[in-house]
């Protein structure tokens, strides 16, 4: 589901917000509507709205800000899945979360900034239009620090998987069956097999469980996954 606010303007600045909670999205729409009244803002409330939002408009989406937790994503997944499909689209975490780790996680995997939902609408306002600008804006935390190898790894493995098969993954972590999974991507259940199969090798684990495991290094702080 998504709604678009704001005239559509040749060469205006677009920013697709994708996040669940109605009242985060009408405080950036009026923040941003007072800081950049030019900008077209696309609001969705899941992750396939996103998707469907950033490919309907190929080449005329300037940001995407995204929920760490919302339907269709949890943890770091979405993240995964937007620079997958839309590599030179900018994508920012939007999230209540604040912790150095969790900032420091979402850089190293490829995002833009990290916006915690605790700053003011005015400076979500200052932070949005520095990352339009080319900066990476996270919070004034210690974020200096390399990540792990550990870290390094697990996001070289994640980055190897092809968009299809993140999706999958996600579903093998969601406790989903091969059937039930082929339902859901409209695929063959044999299908489904040889991409279990290249994820459980890409991964360098042996059994869908372990894969789950590997995968919960896309979560953040122990947040459950949500339908």
């Amino acid at each position: 589901m998504e709604s678009e606010s704001a005239a559509s303007i040749i060469g205006a600045t677009t920013i697709v917000i994708g996040d669940d909670h109605p009242l985060v999205q009408a405080a950036l729409r009026d923040a941003l509507g007072k800081a950049m009244p030019e900008a077209a803002i696309v609001e969705c409330l899941d992750l396939d709205a996103v998707m469907a939002a950033v490919t309907e408009r190929a080449g005329s989406v300037d940001l995407v800000l995204l929920d760490l937790n919302m339907p269709g994503t949890h943890g770091f997944a979405g993240l995964f899945l937007m620079l997958a499909h839309h590599p030179t689209v900018p994508v920012a975490i939007l999230s209540a979360l604040q912790d150095a780790d969790t900032i420091r996680r979402a850089l190293a995997y490829g995002a833009s900034g990290y916006i915690p939902k605790s700053l003011s609408m005015a400076a979500m306002a200052d932070a949005i239009r520095a990352i339009l600008d080319g900066a990476v804006w996270a919070p004034p935390l210690s974020l200096t620090d390399s990540p792990e190898a550990e870290e390094a790894e697990a996001a070289r493995r994640f980055a190897s998987l092809s968009p299809q098969q993140l999706r999958i993954l996600t579903m093998i972590v969601d406790g989903k069956l091969n059937k039930q999974i082929a339902g859901d991507l409209n695929v063959s259940e044999q299908t489904v097999k040889v991409h279990v199969s290249s994820i459980l090798r890409k991964l360098n684990v042996v059994s869908r469980t372990q894969a789950a495991v590997v995968a919960g290094r896309l979560a953040v702080d122990g947040t459950p996954p949500r339908p």
